[in-house]
């Protein structure tokens, strides 16, 4: 971001235009510093933290009854270090069972490489992050020299979207490693091997036999969990897990971050359930399992307390409990195995655990964030104006301009090769638009509900459409305050 008194061959530039309206613009340019400290709300930069809730839609939690929850990534938070356990075991599998060259042993696990929800070219091998209409990102294409591929467009035809950022990293240096060295690969071939090897590392059970050796290691903010859970009960509020994980993983995370009795939280419990074929599949029964984990033959006619369930079927599930429409709160981290059937097809509401709010919100926060953002509106407000200026001055002022723009909002704020989850250059990023698409609420994790009173109305911020006034005040007054009980959640982080 430049500094806010700008280059000075774009005040030299702009000066030397005849027209009033370019010195107008210029003088307007001139005293940049001081419009934007008015444009800037006072606190701006302190209205939002990583705690809030946000609102997609209108929720009252007082009309919800009963809260389920996936298991991994939302009840269980994991570190980082698994990420680089599962990297390492699917480059290996790649290795030794898909028999890929050695040399792809040289490539380790690169720390925030990647962000969700990037998509990745089966055609051409191009990792890449889209916009909310299919559109990619510049400065965003893991391999740029391949771009001229695209000859009709920088418009996406053929892209897997994928939510494992092992699995991205490991595509990254796989593609990597062939084109450095001048192999010719199948880019289908190579998603389709690296998709199994990650697959392998679940169902070989190395993901949860690492974390049960070193619960310390991998879990975190286990606390904050089995405060959400005492809170819920102690509201007489009916509650579920539905998990794809088995039951001796779950009930050893589950032990360990909440105790001995933590089945007596939940009003059911499912595990293997096979999501999200669980939602669409009308077939499978549920099993029961014994206390020792093993499967039992009768029939299941009822749900109940204290019992562990395998497999199954949603609605099986609403047949048996009666939990159907805006009585239900399901959280998940997951937008389409997690949340997608839920909305779309059975009116459950949704709340989507997205961890990487913490990190994003604070950047946001920022006053070189709040300040290079309300610069980059005033200029494109500018730059709107200028266009309809046709003399040469007027076009290299505007062409200075629009380069200007493209650098005032760098993605290296946020992820250094693909900036935020959220955003692209100007637009919501794809993942974003199904974050609102497939949720009713947002939240970095479940712990965020100890901030709100269980009868709070979460509220959406009326983003004003395209051809509405934008007003700050209809901004700044919903969806953004600061969360009400922060202070007394102290005590737990």
């Amino acid at each position: 971001f430049p500094s806010c008194t700008g280059p000075r061959s774009r005040w030299r530039a702009t000066a030397s235009l005849g027209s009033k309206i370019c010195v107008r613009l210029a003088l307007v340019t001139l005293s940049v510093p001081h419009l934007l400290s008015d444009l800037i709300p006072p606190g701006a930069c302190n209205l939002l933290n990583s705690s809030t809730i946000y609102a997609n839609n209108e929720v009252a939690l007082a009309e919800v009854d009963i809260y389920g929850f996936d298991y991994d990534y939302t009840l269980a938070m994991y570190s980082n270090a698994l990420n680089v356990m599962i990297y390492n075991k699917a480059r290996s599998f790649l290795i030794e069972h898909f028999k890929y060259p050695e040399g792809l042993r040289k490539y380790d696990y690169i720390p925030n490489f990647t962000v969700r929800g990037l998509h990745y070219d089966i055609q051409k091998g191009l990792l890449m992050k889209i916009d909310a209409f299919h559109y990619i990102q510049p400065g965003t294409v893991c391999y740029q020299a391949l771009l001229y591929i695209f000859s009709q467009g920088p418009k996406v035809k053929q892209f897997m979207d994928i939510f494992s950022i092992p699995e991205m990293t490991l595509l990254a240096s796989a593609n990597d490693f062939f084109i450095t060295n001048g192999i010719e690969y199948d880019p289908v071939h190579l998603f389709k091997d690296i998709s199994e090897a990650i697959g392998m590392v679940h169902l070989k059970g190395y993901m949860y036999k690492w974390v049960m050796e070193d619960l310390d290691k991998f879990i975190l903010r286990g606390e904050e969990t089995d405060a959400v859970l005492h809170r819920l009960v102690s509201h007489g509020k009916k509650m579920f897990l539905i998990t794809n994980s088995p039951f001796s993983f779950v009930d050893k995370g589950m032990t360990y971050m909440v105790g001995k009795n933590w089945r007596d939280f939940f009003d059911v419990v499912i595990v293997q359930a096979d999501k999200p074929h669980f939602f669409t599949d009308c077939i499978k029964p549920f099993r029961r399992l014994d206390g020792n984990g093993d499967l039992k033959w009768e029939k299941i006619n009822s749900l109940d307390k204290g019992q562990i369930y395998k497999q199954g079927n949603l609605f099986d599930f609403l047949r048996l409990t009666g939990w159907r429409g805006s009585r239900v709160l399901y959280f998940g981290d997951h937008l389409y195995s997690d949340l997608a059937d839920l909305m779309l097809r059975h009116g459950w509401r949704t709340a989507a655990i997205v961890p990487e709010l913490e990190p994003e919100t604070k950047v946001v926060s920022t006053d070189r964030y709040t300040v290079s953002l309300t610069w980059l509106q005033a200029l494109t407000g500018l730059m709107e104006r200028l266009q309809t200026h046709r003399d040469p001055e007027s076009k290299l002022v505007f062409e200075e301009w629009q380069n200007e723009r493209e650098e005032v909002m760098t993605k290296n704020v946020f992820n250094p090769q693909f900036g935020s989850i959220f955003r692209t250059c100007h637009n919501p990023t794809y993942f974003s638009r199904r974050l609102s698409r497939f949720s009713d609420v947002y939240m970095a994790s479940v712990s965020c509900l100890l901030n709100y009173d269980l009868d709070y109305t979460f509220y959406p911020r009326r983003t004003p459409l395209q051809h509405e006034a934008p007003l700050w005040m209809d901004q700044l007054c919903t969806g953004c305050m600061k969360t009400p009980y922060l202070e007394e959640m102290s005590h737990i982080r």
